[in-house]
């Protein structure tokens, strides 16, 4: 590789990363806005303290912690040139990732179960609110387990090596943040009361 190659070759890092980095802020000032509404909602005549989150979501808290673990260890593997077991690790990162978001529908399924609508006469505004939050996560998690998918696919390709691994880094970087998302999600959901 000549130096111009090179050059192109860190740009094009930069810019990736750089793009990440602002579609992650901008999925903060938008989970900032809703955490916010619900702080001003909680001061609402109609708000309901003391009800209580599902236990699947706590369940659910520590699968994406765990996912966030093996992610972080197969690209630990990949840099040191464990192909095999880096492929295992993003296959378990993949059905905890999955797991997590079953354990999401059993925690909307409890906490119908408990007569907590999204929408209607048996609504609260506090519930509303918990499962938007939840839900719009969900629904980033499925982009955060696509481009799991497509790093999985490209690792089971041979595409990653010690020092090329930018989908990884990038994809890991992704699923970090989804996981610290959630848990701020779901500590903040359970003291602000």
């Amino acid at each position: 590789m000549d130096l111009t190659e090179v050059d192109i070759e860190v740009k094009n890092r930069r810019a990736k990363k750089m793009m990440l980095w602002f579609g992650i802020v901008s999925l903060i000032m938008g989970f900032a806005g809703w955490t916010s509404a619900y702080i001003v909602s909680s001061k609402r005549e109609d708000w309901i303290s003391d009800l209580d989150l599902p236990q699947a979501f706590f369940i659910s808290t520590v699968l994406i912690v765990l996912s966030s673990i093996t992610y972080f260890m197969a690209k630990q593997a990949v840099a040191t040139n464990a192909q095999k077991k880096a492929s295992i690790l993003l296959i378990t990162t993949l059905g905890l990732g999955i797991t997590f978001i079953v354990f999401q529908f059993i925690g909307f399924s409890q906490m119908l179960d408990n007569g907590y609508y999204f929408t209607g006469p048996t609504s609260n505004i506090k519930m509303s609110y918990v499962f938007l939050i939840a839900a719009v996560h969900i629904v980033h998690l499925v982009a955060g387990i696509i481009s799991l998918l497509v790093v999985l696919v490209q690792q089971l390709r041979g595409k990653y090596l010690p020092g090329h691994m930018l989908g990884l880094e990038l994809g890991v970087t992704f699923w970090h943040f989804l996981d610290f998302l959630w848990v701020y999600l779901i500590l903040f959901m359970y003291f602000v009361k």
